[in-house]
């Protein structure tokens, strides 16, 4: 698959993925008893889970600004518009592609390697995925659910331990036998070696454990923003959920996004809303009008807060040129290594 057409083979596999979601959701629900569900859905509650929906980013820019703290301190107002603009381009792209972009904007903006901004990224993907799946974990536990989701949650344990795996290697890959006939090997090609170079710098803020303690406390306080959220969105068409309900819901929904998907995850988010509801005895009208006050709150957050960022941070490259040469100039070893 050459680089031109896979990027276009994923957003049609992703595209038709959600197509298919969608079908079999709408499938067993009255779109007309869900529009009036969600028609009268009490606008303070509403008002409610965007507030959550909102402390949430805050919590993730944070989160963010933490893990990036040993590279480089960032306020966090550009911060946050940079988490925005990425969350936006979510909403947009296919595959996750916003991950890429957040990095890049920081990086452009703040004079740091975009590679080396890309590995904070990939550490808070993983300590993100390992939290949510302890707590789905926990939810499952609490509510003796059992079937499709607890095995799901399952597959979740076994993908975090081998993400964790990973990124101990890639933290002390410079410590693995023969790490050094790697680099020899492929010292001729010096942008390979400088790259890796600066993404084992952003992975090593791993090897922090203060860092690493800050960045699982909030994301534990982010979900439960996220979890606070999916209550008020309950309470908002008279349906109350438990903690462990709400948690539960949240937390499936988000390794729902690990199918990959079209854009903003249309149809997994849905599907997975609705499968997990019925476990509590919420039928599927009102589970999907939950799911859609949930979802809609999260895309209008990030997609309203992500195209104010667009605009005050601007859309062309403003680094200065001396900058952006820093930021990308080869480095000799990461900014840190873990002892």
């Amino acid at each position: 698959m050459s680089r031109a057409t896979g990027p276009v083979v994923r957003a049609i596999v992703g595209v038709a993925v959600s197509v298919v979601a969608l079908a079999i959701v709408l499938r067993g629900v009255d779109i007309g008893r869900t529009a009036g569900i969600v028609g009268a859905a009490s606008p303070a509650w509403l008002g409610l889970m965007l507030v959550f929906a909102s402390l949430d980013l805050a919590l993730r820019a944070i989160r963010w600004q933490r893990l990036l703290a040993p590279i480089k301190r960032v306020a966090f107002p550009p911060m946050l518009g940079y988490l925005l603009i990425g969350y936006l381009a979510n909403n947009v792209l296919p595959a996750r592609l916003g991950e890429l972009v957040r990095s890049h904007y920081l990086g452009d903006r703040e004079g740091v390697s975009r590679t080396m901004t890309l590995g904070t990224v990939v550490v808070e993907r993983v300590i993100d995925t390992a939290v949510v799946v302890a707590i789905a974990a926990a939810s499952i536990l609490v509510l003796h659910v059992r079937g499709v989701v607890a095995n799901a949650v399952l597959v979740g344990l076994a993908v975090t331990a081998v993400l964790v795996v990973g990124l101990a290697v890639g933290i002390l890959a410079h410590r693995l036998p023969y790490a050094d006939r790697v680099v020899a090997r492929i010292e001729h090609l010096p942008r390979v070696v400088d790259a890796g170079r600066k993404l084992q710098g952003g992975l090593s803020v791993a090897g922090r454990p203060r860092t690493v303690a800050e960045a699982v406390a909030l994301t534990f306080a982010a979900w439960t923003a996220s979890t606070l959220a999916f209550a008020a969105a309950g309470q908002a068409v008279g349906t109350q959920l438990t903690v462990g309900e709400a948690a539960l819901l949240a937390s499936g929904v988000a390794l729902a996004a690990a199918i990959p998907a079209g854009p903003g995850n249309l149809g997994t988010y849905e599907l997975a809303g609705v499968a997990i509801a019925a476990l509590f005895g919420i039928g599927p009208d009102r589970a999907f009008a939950i799911a859609v006050l949930a979802h809609a709150g999260v895309l209008l957050v990030t997609s309203v807060g992500g195209a104010v960022a667009l605009v005050r941070i601007g859309w062309t490259r403003s680094a200065a040129p001396a900058e952006r040469a820093a930021a990308e100039r080869p480095v000799d070893r990461p900014v840190e290594r873990p002892s």
